[in-house]
């Protein structure tokens, strides 16, 4: 049996999907601790960025919103999704529009850290106390070494 899988988009200013996207952080939050935005902070930054979202038979599996340059606000992708290549695809939508592509990741976040690295973005700093809760982070970028056209062509052939 196979799934539709279709990309949608909410552009700056447009929150279509914004309710669905606070469910899945907020599930996600819930289970794994992590994603621990406010309502009010989530919902102004889904608002002044560019989000895609990827839903399976017509079920959220995951989102990204970003800001112009391309830098990562939220990544999230369900635990049912999770290995599909729905996050890779999602981060790959990002970088084929941006010339660079970036994000915070919280320091005991493993999973996203691992992810990030797994897909070939690279660690420039750690920066304690980032986050509101005191929680340290590293910024995190798509490595150097290669043009980011290179590294795209690998995510979406992964």
């Amino acid at each position: 049996m196979s799934a539709t899988v279709e990309t949608r988009r909410d552009g700056r200013g447009e929150d279509r999907h914004e309710a669905a996207a606070w469910a899945l952080k907020e599930r996600i939050r819930r289970v794994e601790g992590v994603l621990k935005q406010r309502r009010g902070f989530f919902r102004d930054a889904y608002r002044r960025g560019e989000c895609r979202l990827l839903f399976v038979d017509e079920e959220l599996a995951g989102f990204v919103t970003t800001r112009r340059d391309g830098y990562i606000l939220f990544l999230a992708v369900s635990p049912a999704f999770r290995g599909e290549g729905y996050g890779e695809q999602l981060v790959a939508e990002v970088a084929r529009e941006h010339d660079s592509v970036s994000c915070h990741a919280r320091a005991t976040n493993e999973d996203a850290l691992s992810f990030y690295r797994h897909i070939g973005f690279e660690t420039v700093r750690r920066i304690d106390g980032y986050y509101e809760d005191g929680g340290d982070a590293y910024y995190l970028k798509l490595g150097d070494d290669r043009s980011l056209s290179e590294r795209l062509s690998d995510m979406v052939r992964r």
